[in-house]
Order: C-alpha cells, then structure tokens, then sequence
C-alpha cells in the first residue's frame, strides 16, 4: 500500500489579539526592481508586481516551473546539500548512524560508475517475481507485497484519523493505476493528447527493451490499452474532492461479498492490512469495476502492466539509459522540462524523501531563527481573531450554524517550523553498491510506520511534512493548519519587514490554511474532525449560491489558448484565497492597535498588504507543464490565485481606487464574501 496521507490536533484554548508594536521603522518587504510600471494595479495587480520579472526572468533549462516557491525550495536545497556534505564527511561514521545512513545512501546515488556496470541487474529479482505469477490469486498477492516496497498498483493507501470517529486510525484506500497526470491524457482524441500517448508507448518500449523483455513494442501497446481501461472507470478530480461521497467505510468481509474477482485478502495480507477489520473506500464504483476487470483481463497483460511499473518505480536509480528514458518522458514530455536536475541536487531530493526528518532535525537547528516562531504566533493569534470577528458578523448565517462555526475555529490548533517529537530512521539499512535495495528498504520501513498506526491512538503530535517543505496544509480530521520553517522567509515571511507585506503573503497563507477548514469540503467536518453535518439548510443553500459564483469567475480564467481554469476542480483552494486573503487584511488591522499604517517606499499599508499578496505568487511555467496543472491540480494558476481575489474585495478597491472601467473593478452584485 502506497502512503499519500493527505490529512493530519490539539484544542486550541483562546484567542488573543497581539499588536507588534516597535516595528515602524522596518523595510517595506517589496522589491521594487520586479515591477512593471506601465501595466496599472487597477488592470492587473499580478502584472503590475511581477511584469519586470516575468520579462526578464528565463525558466532555467531543469524546470517545468519557476517562481518563489522553487526559489524558496532552491535554498532549502542548497541547505540540505550542506548537511549531506557535512555528514558525508564524517570519518567515524558509525554504522546505523544518521552520518553513515545518509552519507551512504547519497554516495550510492551519485556513483554513477557502479549504476553503469549494473544495467538492468537490480531490476531481477522484482521482475521474476512478476514473471512467477502463475493465477490471479498470485496477482493479488504480488501486487501487495510490492506495494510495499513502494510499487505504484491499481489501488493506493493512507493511515489517518477516521473521519467518522477522529479518535481511531482507520485506513483510506482509492483509485489508482494509471501513470498519466490524468484520466484526460488518456481518453481525450485531440492531437496533444494522442502524441503524448504514443510517446508513452515509445517510452515503454525503450525500457523494456532496455530490461531485456521480450515482445517489448507489442506489451507497451498493452500497457496502455490497461491503463485506459483502468481511466474509464476512474472518477474525475472533481468527483473525487467530495468529501462526503469519498467517505464509504466497508466491513472487508462485504468488500469480499460485493467486489468478487480480485482477491482481496491476498492483496491484504502482504501489507499488514489485513488486520483492518474495515475499510474506507474513496472511489466504490472504481474498485467493483477494477474487481471485475481482473479475471476477464489476460494474465499476461497484468503482468506486462506490472513489469511497467516495477521499471519505471525504478529507473532514476539505474544506469544512465533507464534514468534518460525516465526524464525524457515523465519531466521533459508530460511537463516541458528541457534537462535534467544536476545529479547532486536529485542525490539531496532522494535522500530527503527518504529520511525527512532526519534532514529537518538538523536543519531546523541550522538555518532556522527562533523569532519567526514566535512572530508567527502572534500573526496567527490575530487570524484566528480575525476569523472570529468575521464569522460572528456574517450576515447570511444563521445563530445555529454560526455557533457551531466558532466552536470549530476554538479548536483549530496550530503547528509552526518542526515537530515536538522526531522519526527514528535507525533500522534503515544503507548499502553500498545497492541503490535499488535501499531505496525499496527505505519504501518498507515507511510503509512499515504507516501500518503501525492501525489499531493505536491518533498521534496528535504528527507531521505530514517535513520542516524543510516550502508549502503549508490543513487536515480537517485533526482540525490543524501547519506551517513548516521553510515557508517562513521571504518573500512569504521577513523577520526584517513591515507587518503590512508579511500578512498580505504568509498571513493570507494563515489565513488560506484556516479557510480550508470551512472551504466546500473542509466546512463538513466538525471541531472535533469529524465529517458531520453541522449546517442548517438554509445556510447551505446560501453558501452554495456564494461558491457558484466563485466557480463561475475562474470558468472565465485562461492562462493559455484553448486552457481554461475549472472552477469545481479548484473551489476548495479559491475559497481558502478568497477568505484567507479577506481575513489576512483584518488581522493586519488588528496588528496595528488602532495606530495608522506607515508609508514605506511611497505605498500605504494596505497597498503594501495587498502588493504583498501579489508578489508571493511570482510565478511562471512551460506550456506542457500548464496543461498537466490546470486539468489535474486542484489550485488555480498563480496569476489568477493572485488577481482572482482581488475583484471581491473592498479594501482592494479603496487601496488602489478602483473604478468602473478597470479590469479587476467587478459590479458590486457580482463579488463574492463567503467568510
């Protein structure tokens, strides 16, 4: 079973309002020289901070994308590679230490001499295994012994908090097996979308091939053939969001009764999920369908399938042929990428999937200050205020909902830079000369910590991020928002800044974080984490009529000819913007105590906050690598997660004087307050 947890909290106790008084005289946190001045805020707010950049700035030759987010992500690189090295260093690396495990396991991949002179050797033993499958019991069976290991199968995994009773584990299971960014790559009939299909099959071809298989041309047709098949009956991303509908708990011996031909205790049993006495299917229909789809598909085609995945799990840590296939298809083909990553900087990004915590340990008490942990309380304090006061105000809801809607907000808890507790990784065995191996002993003691949590209690202190993560989330079964230290430098967060810029970018990030907790799918669960409904009819009927006209304004968003944002597919996140940004700018009013903004660098607080806003989502992408985002990523492209907001938002207008005429001025009946 493959780990995606997507969901990860204590009560939060009170809320406080904390001014930062003292801090006049900072720097206003904007960078002037990536402007462009003859596009007007009032048009185009993303352009008019950004335009000098976009101009001027070439995606480097390894990136399908680039922006703030990958600068930020650069460092933190560029970081870890220094703690490798040091590591690497040691010379009393103790065997099972963290200097031995990592530097090894780093030296293994940048030993490319070794990965030479083995070829195909490491692929082997996984591939006999696939080859030994005699029945479709023996399918089951190895299908989960190699998920393991981290083979990608029809149907992936997670352990977390049980939606329907937040103090038990219970384990997620849903819809898989394709390797496409989307069920569109495979059932669309327009010209891009059959020739990255027919490179695809060239792309199998070349490394079976390449592991020496037979008939190799003919089983990558068949490979694609299944996994087309297997896109038919998945769900859509957009179905696939419902909260509601994704939540099916199962008694395994009525998945047995009511999903015959796949063999469900012998997928089970390999992975220790056996022990599970339920579970909690996302996509039932895909499953029933996947079931029968098992005895009526030739033997020979699933194992052409699996053989797939085997070598494509795997060729980044083989020779240079397999690795360049690899490249050429899944970055360069799907995403726009023109080269490949410089080995050492792949060497870091394997090491520190692998052994996360470990890195983030040493980097926290490295590269982080402890004032921004501090300062980032401060600004959370006053966003949850900030929501209190909002949500106590709305006008739309009513006392019953309204309630239950603080009562959630009191329980939100909050979780900054690191974890209280760390991973132990000492059972990892790190070999010299055997990549492959430590990757797949990585992959089990991961999948081994996943399926520990069955039948425990909730651990309340988990991360489902490392502390070197340039990103943030809320898990509504646990009703946290987490913020790891390496999103908490500029341009998100200075420590050496004005307030008014630091709440327009991580305090609308907060604040977006909060928001998911009463976005479309967030606002189910209650303050406990539990999925439960807590609304009175008509106040859903009032949310819903706000969140339709939400979906409408990103239908007409294009960040390209012929692509167009999907408003369903991304309302979640463009309710979080929307409210997180709308929030940040209270909570901003609150940091000042009653006291006017100053003017920094010619610009009023507010315009600063919301030019702040702007400039964190810096951003710019391959055209391949926006066709993959706006059909499979539930957030909109950043230009519209900047600009989108805007236009429902009062302050916006009497910041910059936004007037009828000018492309973000929306009709007053036309703007959208949810939050």
């Amino acid at each position: 079973m493959s780990n995606r947890s997507a969901f990860t909290a204590a009560v939060l106790s009170a809320v406080v309002v904390v001014g930062l008084a003292g801090q006049t005289a900072l720097k206003s946190g904007l960078d002037s020289t990536t402007f462009d001045k003859a596009v007007r805020p009032q048009d185009d707010l993303f352009r008019h901070v950004n335009g000098g950049w976009l101009t001027k700035t070439e995606i480097p030759s390894d990136r399908p994308v680039y922006g703030t987010f990958i600068q930020l992500d650069e460092k933190a690189e560029a970081n870890l590679y220094a703690l490798i090295e040091e590591l690497a260093g040691n010379k009393d690396k103790k065997p099972g230490s963290t200097a031995q495990q990592v530097g090894d396991f780093y030296a293994g991949f940048m030993d490319e001499a070794t990965l030479s002179t083995l070829g195909a050797e490491p692929l082997k033993p996984r591939l006999a295994e696939v080859d030994a499958i005699a029945d479709t019991r023996a399918l089951a069976e190895t299908l989960g012994r190699l998920s393991v290991i981290g083979l990608p199968g029809p149907i992936g995994g997670y352990i977390e908090a049980d939606a329907g009773d937040p103090t038990q584990m219970a384990l997620y299971l849903f819809q898989g097996g394709t390797a496409l960014p989307d069920r569109d790559y495979y059932l669309k009939d327009d010209a891009k979308f059959t020739n990255i299909r027919a490179k695809y099959v060239d792309y199998l071809t070349k490394v079976f091939t390449l592991a020496g298989r037979p008939n190799a041309a003919e089983d990558a047709k068949t490979v694609l053939a299944l996994e087309t098949e297997l896109a038919r009956i998945q769900w859509t991303q957009v179905e696939s969001r419902d909260a509601v509908k994704t939540y099916n708990k199962y008694p395994v011996q009525k998945v047995i009764a009511d999903m015959p031909g796949f063999d469900w205790v012998a997928w089970a049993k390999p992975q220790g999920i056996d022990k599970a006495t339920e579970w909690v299917i996302s996509q039932p229909s895909f499953f029933k369908s996947f079931a029968e789809m098992v005895p009526k598909t030739p033997l020979a085609t699933w194992k052409a399938w699996m053989a797939a995945q085997v070598i494509t799990m795997n060729a980044s840590y083989l020779s240079k042929p397999f690795d360049e296939a690899r490249f050429e298809f899944f970055s360069k083909t799907l995403s726009g990428q023109q080269q490949q990553r410089q080995r050492w900087k792949r060497g870091v990004q394997l090491v520190n999937s692998s052994m996360g915590e470990a890195l983030g340990q040493l980097y926290v008490q490295k590269f982080f200050p402890a004032a921004s942990k501090a300062r980032m309380e401060k600004m959370i304090a006053n966003l949850l205020e900030a929501y209190r006061q909002s949500i106590t105000n709305l006008e739309w809801m009513t006392p019953d909902t309204r309630k239950e809607a603080l009562a959630k907000l009191a329980k939100f808890s909050p979780k900054i830079a690191y974890p209280n507790k760390w991973r132990d990784y000492s059972k990892l065995q790190v070999k010299g000369g055997d990549l492959v191996g430590t990757v797949e002993r990585a992959n089990r003691l991961e999948t081994e910590y996943q399926i520990g949590k069955l039948g425990k209690p909730v651990d309340r202190d988990e991360w489902l991020m490392t502390p070197q993560t340039v990103n943030a989330y809320y898990n509504p079964v646990k009703n946290e928002i987490v913020f790891p230290a390496a999103v908490l430098q500029p341009p998100f967060f200075d420590l050496t800044a004005d307030d008014a810029v630091n709440y327009g970018a991580i305090g609308a990030v907060i604040g977006h974080e909060i928001g998911h907790g009463f976005d479309d799918q967030g606002r189910r669960f209650d303050g406990d984490g539990k999925l439960r409904d807590w609304w009175k009819p008509e106040d859903e009927a009032e949310f819903q009529k706000r969140a339709k006209l939400l979906v409408e304004q990103f239908n007409g968003f294009s960040p390209a000819p012929g692509l167009k944002i999907n408003g369903e597919l991304t309302l979640g996140e463009n309710i979080g913007d929307l409210g997180g940004l709308s929030i940040a700018y209270q909570a901003y009013k609150l940091s000042l105590a009653g006291k006017p903004a100053p003017v920094i660098d010619g610009f009023t607080g507010d315009q600063r906050f919301f030019m702040g806003w702007a400039q964190a989502w810096r951003m710019k992408a391959r055209d391949e690598y926006l066709q993959r985002q706006v059909l499979a990523d539930p957030h909109a492209w950043a230009e519209f997660r900047a600009n989108g907001p805007l236009s429902n938002i009062p302050a916006f207008y009497d910041a910059f004087g936004v007037k009828p005429g000018d492309r973000l001025f929306l009709e007053p009946e036309k703007r959208v307050k949810i939050w």
